[in-house]
């Protein structure tokens, strides 16, 4: 098969021919309880008032002329699209992976996609997660790995090492290339403590920061010699797209006959084109809630703190209540992590074996591994604030301007109650509004909707009865939607 190119090129006189890549695709297992599989640590706001995801949108705002493309997981489509919707940032494609394969396919997925909108495109390949102090500097280092990456490489940015962190991966500089990036010598896995020691003393280490910059053509170039069943795999994926709204949906069976590998596996420590930039300020992937320690601003005492928290003789810790008050007395380097459903209390130093912690949960079979009691929608979201048998209560919040798709249950009743804002209810051949302090029944098979047409949000108490709660107990006519 010959080198992918695709002619239509829809985007040929942009000054830049430069494309940012977001890959957000992540878990983020180690910030457990806040992290959940259904809404991990790129959709929460850790550092700022915005998501890190937002955050690295932002960047590349700052950075590149060009729209970005967004590379996620299918589950995570509405959360991308609604954080992207919030914060005013436009793009130019979200592609979804039906199953999570690791980075390379993502990547291979975003390099079609970018060859189908201009010709020879650069790419500013970044995960949505990480964290990077001086934007400044950064602009820097991705300017020259774009002037390096344009002389053919494969260009990787590592971040200067600062201590002896064993839960990184390094890359050893090789010989110098123009302007003020190196040669690959060498990729080392995550080393122990005594072999990091070293590294740090020796001034010739980076640590892997997961950025890359890069043709797309060369990329693909590469992944083809290296993994063809990757490339193979992709491209057929690609060819076979559709577009649903802003998301661009491959083809399901193809993608899912991708190995699953990581790039660094695929094609940077087999490529004979490998470089590296050094980005030389502050950088951290917020792995754990150690690295979120240490990037955020603390009090005197060393302290991080978020939500209603009070302490006393309290040093060093990382201290977050999100529903109830959390008090601490006497304690140091400890993290204390409190939400609706769970509260996780660690030695701060230890958080990078949380993983043994989820192994737990897994072999239990916990839900609250999957997702909080506080759920996300396009529409809003809703809050589980009590169950029992027979009857479920949940406090929903409808969005301005959104609804629920027109849908019936067969095993359950449902009664709103209005707490702030006018609801526009559908029931039958009825439409009427609700408002604050007033209530409406839905009774079982009754077809239903429920509308915000006001400019704040509306919210409800919902009380549902009945045999079987279940979520997939709903019948849509409408499939836009998702309840």
């Amino acid at each position: 098969m010959s080198d992918f190119s695709i002619s239509d090129c829809s985007n040929s006189s942009c000054a830049s021919n430069v494309i940012p890549v977001v890959l957000a695709g992540g878990s983020g297992t180690r910030l457990w309880p806040l992290s959940r599989q259904s809404y991990p640590k790129q959709f929460q706001r850790l550092l700022s008032n915005q998501s890190l995801l937002q955050t690295t949108l932002s960047r590349t705002q700052n950075l590149i002329d060009q729209l970005p493309i967004i590379v996620c997981n299918e589950s995570h489509r509405f959360t991308t699209a609604e954080q992207l919707r919030e914060a005013h940032f436009e793009h130019q494609g979200i592609l979804l992976e039906p199953e999570a394969k690791n980075t390379a396919p993502a990547i291979a997925l975003a390099a079609f996609h970018a060859l189908k909108k201009t010709t020879d495109p650069t790419l500013v390949v970044m995960p949505a997660d990480h964290h990077i102090e001086s934007e400044e500097i950064f602009r820097k280092a991705v300017n020259i790995a774009c002037h390096v990456a344009q002389q053919g490489k494969i260009v990787s940015l590592g971040a200067v090492a600062t201590k002896p962190h064993t839960g990184y991966g390094y890359i050893k500089k090789g010989l110098p290339i123009n302007p003020s990036g190196f040669e690959i010598s060498e990729f080392i896995e995550k080393p122990n403590l005594t072999k990091a020691q070293s590294f740090i003393e020796s001034t010739n280490y980076l640590w892997n920061c997961g950025i890359f910059v890069f043709n797309a053509q060369d990329f693909l170039n590469e992944l083809k010699h290296y993994q063809p069943n990757v490339f193979e795999s992709c491209l057929s994926a690609y060819e076979q797209a559709s577009e649903d709204l802003d998301f661009i949906r491959v083809n399901q069976q193809a993608f899912q006959r991708s190995p699953s590998i990581s790039i660094d596996y695929a094609v940077m420590e087999q490529t004979t084109k490998g470089a590296v930039i050094p980005l030389e300020t502050h950088w951290s992937d917020i792995g754990d809630w150690n690295e979120l320690w240490q990037a955020s601003e603390k009090d005197n005492a060393g302290n991080v703190v978020q939500g209603d928290v009070i302490k006393h003789d309290t040093t060093n810790s990382l201290i977050q209540s999100h529903h109830r008050l959390v008090t601490t007395v006497g304690v140091q380097d400890l993290v204390v992590i409190e939400t609706s459903d769970s509260v996780l209390i660690a030695d701060r130093k230890s958080t990078q074996h949380i993983k043994a912690l989820i192994t737990g949960l897994i072999e239990n079979k916990r839900n609250e591994l999957q997702a909080h009691s506080e759920v996300y929608r396009p529409w809003g979201k809703y809050d589980v604030i009590d169950l029992g048998r027979g009857y479920q209560v949940k406090r929903i919040t409808l969005n301005s301007g959104k609804r629920i798709s027109l849908q019936k249950h067969h095993h359950r009743a449902e009664h709103w109650v209005v707490v702030s804002g006018t609801a526009k209810v559908t029931l039958e051949d009825k439409v009427f509004e609700v408002q604050k302090n007033e209530s409406t029944f839905i009774p079982v098979g009754a077809i239903h909707c429920l509308e915000n047409t006001s400019k704040i949000p509306l919210e409800l108490i919902e009380i549902q009865s009945g045999d079987y709660l279940g979520e997939d107990d709903i019948m849509r006519f409408e499939g836009d939607l998702v309840n």
